[in-house]
């Protein structure tokens, strides 16, 4: 009978924020399989647990994952630890996972922290929607198309990055999405929490002469959605209202429904169209 996979959600930095489920689920298991088994090593030492470790990571998940397989299919119960917070997200975590349903295996969760949810509850933006893009790509061509998708997402944006990537990320962000607001946190739930909440174009000027240490979430406001359909309506009106129907009409659409696209892309009323169309129609 195969074992199970526990995620483990672990602190993001005050060791209080552990849960009493993952302190137990942490000390029963047969293998703690941990991204860094020197920085879980201190974690496990400050609770007294003495659970077995071993690495996986982006670097061995390759070799790392099928050993882990075989030793759930053998019986054993795993549980999955990140650095801090949650596994699975931003870390070869969903690797493991995706493994396991393939194989029929167990995956439970043991929730807790998540660093993107924290940062952006601190944050004071909208967080009635919002969307997770983790760290944008190295490659500089694939991160450019990321950040102009990011252009007109018009939901929170929430982003990780290393400090030593910090300026050059600032950067690239004000060039691509204007000067919009951004709160920039780092040391979330530690002493010195900081939620530096200010625009673009303050966070270039300021973080681009300090040295960033810690590592950072990153919360930007989305575009708004009046802008969204402002830029719309200007990108029809660089055709005609006749043009603008015809266009539906070949598409197939009959006159009525030509008519109300064409209102509503256009920000006017069905009527006007109409009016428009019949005063063309006379004059031919």
């Amino acid at each position: 009978m195969s074992g199970k996979l526990y995620l483990v959600a672990t602190p993001i930095g005050n060791l209080e924020d552990i849960t009493y489920r993952a302190i137990r689920v942490l000390s029963e298991v047969d293998i703690i399989a941990a991204e860094d088994t020197r920085h879980t090593k201190k974690l496990l030492n400050h609770f007294n647990i003495n659970t077995s470790l071993t690495s996986y990571h982006e670097h061995n998940k390759i070799e790392k994952g099928p050993y882990l397989i075989k030793k759930l299919q053998e019986g054993l119960t795993i549980a999955l630890v990140t650095d801090a917070g949650t596994p699975g997200i931003s870390d070869p975590g969903e690797d493991l996972v995706r493994l396991c349903r393939m194989e029929d295996i167990e995956v439970t969760s043991v929730p807790g922290a998540v660093a993107l949810i924290t940062g952006l509850i601190l944050s004071g933006l909208n967080t009635r929607r919002f969307v997770f893009e983790g760290f944008l790509p190295h490659d500089k061509k694939e991160r450019n198309s990321i950040l102009q998708k990011l252009k007109v997402e018009h939901r929170t944006i929430i982003l990780y990055e290393a400090p030593h990537r910090l300026k050059q990320t600032l950067k690239q962000l004000l060039e691509a999405l204007g000067n919009r607001n951004i709160a920039i946190t780092r040391e979330l739930t530690k002493k010195f929490e900081e939620v530096d909440t200010i625009t673009l174009e303050e966070a270039v000027n300021k973080y681009g002469s300090e040295s960033p240490r810690g590592e950072f979430v990153l919360i930007i406001e989305g575009r708004p959605l009046e802008d969204l359909r402002n830029e719309e309506i200007q990108r029809w009106e660089n055709i005609s209202i006749e043009d603008h129907y015809n266009k539906y009409i070949e598409e197939g659409l009959d006159k009525k429904n030509a008519m109300k696209q064409v209102a509503k892309d256009r920000g006017t009323s069905k009527r006007d169209i109409y009016n428009y169309l019949v005063k063309l129609d006379n004059q031919d």
